[in-house]
């Protein structure tokens, strides 16, 4: 059974940051590509960041600089370190994961960045 367990998330003033954590379990943590999607209230799920399982990266044009993901292989865990955090990143923040033919989402983690 895949399961993918979000933490992390919070409140945080602009500028602040956050570091989101998702444990993955019942996949080939080493050999899957690994994303972060976000959905603020009223928009569509967009991509984040991602990271494939040789290391290489891809991140949404709003947060390159300022997010950074990074997989842990031997705790079957992919981080998001997110920096200097802006209003426009409040959001619910979702790890996804393909394997065997099939999407899987983590429960989310509401990000909310206020004054």
């Amino acid at each position: 059974q895949v399961q993918l367990v979000e933490s992390g998330g919070g409140l945080v003033q602009p500028g602040g940051s956050l570091r989101l954590s998702c444990a993955a379990s019942g996949i080939l943590f080493s050999l899957s590509r690994m994303a972060w999607y976000r959905q603020a209230p009223g928009k569509q799920r967009e991509l984040a960041a991602a990271i494939t399982s040789g290391g290489n990266t891809d991140y949404a044009d709003s947060v390159k600089g300022r997010f950074t993901i990074s997989k842990d292989n031997g705790k079957n865990t992919v981080h998001l370190q997110m920096n200097n955090l802006k209003a426009e990143d409040t959001a619910v923040y979702y790890c996804y994961t393909r394997f065997m033919g099939d999407d899987y989402w983590g429960q989310g983690t509401q990000v909310t960045v206020s004054s």
